[in-house]
């Protein structure tokens, strides 16, 4: 292999030998070559343009539960072997590795991408900014300001594991932000739009620059005619796509298993039990073209598939890393994820997404006498250990008599994830990816992911408003 992550596979071996001197279950190597660049503008001008570049590799040593881990700012042979003795002293045991010989795993592809954004010059990258402004400005007169930003990442990994594999990828990553504020005599509102993926300059092809702007903008303008959203305990319709964060947030951190070998999880000790309405199938797939949370290979050089979480309401897995699959007595998922190479890899998400049914969402909508129509979110929290959660609505609507009506303001959606899905009584056909915009953050760390479901019914949520 050429290129920043030319190590080859005979020091990669002497490596995890040293790494392993000690004793050990296991070790691996994970080497990371990271190039960036992003531009923000402000109100119509660039304020600031940068890049970078980052590159090292770090090495674990596992055994049992512990964890011996160091990393390298650099790919000099020194360097790793220091790295690699460090680790093997924090991690020390009795056990004994033989020599390692590495082979090389070979990988699908479900990112192929022809020409990357960082590629992209300055100038042009600016130009697709000034195409969203443009749209969003001239979308009402009432917007007076816009802001802008492309982010843009070119990855590369390969892994290398003492049970002799190794696996190389190059993982791209763009995002476009868009947020305005809207005027009028009475109020100031605001609104935004993002997405992107792993994917390249061809995501605008799809999705223009035009468009985020204008849906920015029409958020925004929503939102001066909200009021306020009504408290109490009603009816939620939860709109296609986006509103997957919430079942990302409450239900997806708790089949991490991680947290069930802690046993601090509320779906600890329940696989097997029913833990949801018989119309909830949850599953987490790594290999959706292009989407922002798809992976080649996890972080722990294991090649991903997807696996179903929750059948009809059963609980049937979680998802592992190497150390938590051990536990279990089961085979790592591919869920083990990191955010850099100075990090140690954890269970974590990829794409989470609930099955689509078979009801037409214009029923659903209408099976509610008065209830919240629930589209855009800016996040929210929950508790791990029993799945509370909080969430805020950015775009959201009041049902009444099966219509959806006046737009809302400052409406919170607050209940429990696992009561939420026994509550979902209806689940619409048209399941809906969100657009690449969603960044998961566990222990100090942060890995991108996706999203996606389709219209559901959930009987009954608490909803926090101002209006009573």
């Amino acid at each position: 292999m050429s290129g920043p992550l030319a190590v080859d596979h005979a020091l990669s071996a002497r490596i995890l030998s040293e790494a392993l001197a000690r004793g050990g279950d296991f070790a691996e190597l994970y080497f990371e070559y990271r190039r960036a660049a992003s531009i923000a503008m402000e109100d119509g001008k660039v304020r600031t343009a940068g890049g970078g570049i980052d590159m090292g590799v770090g090495v674990r040593v596992v055994v049992g539960a512990s964890v011996g881990y160091a990393y390298a700012e650099s790919v000099e042979p020194e360097d790793m072997m220091r790295a690699a003795q460090t680790a093997a002293q924090i991690a020390a045991s009795s056990a004994t590795v033989g020599p390692v010989k590495i082979r090389r795993r070979r990988l699908g592809d479900v990112y192929p991408v022809a020409s990357e954004l960082v590629d992209i010059d300055g100038a042009s990258r600016v130009a697709l900014l000034r195409r969203a402004d443009a749209a969003a400005r001239k979308f009402d007169r009432r917007i007076k300001r816009v802001d802008a930003s492309l982010v843009a990442v070119h990855k590369e990994i390969m892994v290398v594991t003492s049970d002799g594999y190794s696996a190389y990828d190059v993982q791209p990553m763009m995002r476009v932000s868009i947020s305005v504020v809207a005027k009028n005599k009475r109020r100031t509102e605001t609104g935004s739009s993002g997405g992107g993926g792993r994917q390249g300059i061809a995501y605008f092809d799809e999705v223009s620059p035009e468009w985020h702007g204008e849906e920015a903008a029409r958020v925004a303008i929503v939102n001066l005619d909200s009021r306020p959203a009504a408290a109490g305990a009603m009816p939620v319709v939860l709109a296609p796509g986006d509103s997957g964060i919430l079942l990302h947030e409450a239900v997806g951190h708790g089949l991490e298993a991680d947290f069930n070998r802690k046993r601090t999880s509320n779906y600890t000790d329940r696989i097997g039990k029913r833990v949801a309405s018989s119309l909830v199938t949850v599953e987490d797939d790594p290999g959706l073209p292009g989407s922002r949370g798809s992976i080649n290979i996890d972080d722990e050089g294991v090649v991903p598939k997807p696996h179903r979480l929750i059948v009809n309401g059963v609980l049937r897995s979680y998802m592992h890393d190497k150390i938590s699959a051990k536990f279990f007595g089961k085979r790592p998922s591919g869920s083990g994820r990191r955010e850099s190479f100075r990090d140690v890899p954890m269970p974590r998400m990829t794409n989470t997404l609930m099955s689509a049914g078979t009801e037409d969402p214009q029923d659903i909508i209408r099976s509610v006498k008065r209830g919240i129509y629930a589209k855009k979110f800016s996040g929210g929290q929950v508790n791990i250990s029993n799945g509370d959660f909080v969430f805020s609505l950015t775009e959201g609507y009041l049902i009444e008599d099966g219509k959806i009506t006046a737009p809302l303001k400052g409406a919170n959606l607050i209940g429990n994830g696992p009561d939420a899905l026994e509550t979902v009584s209806m689940v619409g056909h048209d399941f809906a990816l969100s657009d690449g915009m969603w960044t998961c953050g566990k222990d100090g760390q942060s890995v991108p992911v996706g999203v996606g479901q389709p219209t559901i019914k959930v009987d009954m949520l608490t909803v926090g408003g101002t209006d009573t």
